[in-house]
């Protein structure tokens, strides 16, 4: 589908149920850099979505100088400690984690 074709139905911000517990969060993006189209997976710890999203977006202009407007979000999700795929993430997601 085409840019020109589509159609912003709603615009909603998602609020969790209990944002005292932190959760791991999975996020499947596609951006535009200067030397073509990439994908990429990109795990955060945070206590919302929305926090984890805002992560993205400060993280991917830090480290890629990506736009918000040349990411595109295709997919977030609830990731389990036991299928967590980076090591910063398997780091504090251990039980027995003391600061």
């Amino acid at each position: 589908m085409k840019k020109t074709t589509g159609e912003i139905l709603d615009c909603v911000e998602i609020v969790e149920k209990n944002n005292r517990i932190v959760k791991n969060y999975g996020i499947w993006l596609r951006y535009n850099s200067r030397s073509g189209t990439h994908n990429m997976y990109r795990e955060f710890r945070d206590v919302s979505l929305t926090a984890a999203v805002s992560q993205l977006y400060d993280e991917m202009a830090g480290r890629h100088r990506a736009r918000p407007r040349s990411i595109q979000i295709i997919r977030t999700a609830t990731v389990g400690a036991k299928d967590l795929k980076r090591v910063n993430g398997m780091q504090l997601a251990q039980a027995k984690v003391k600061f």
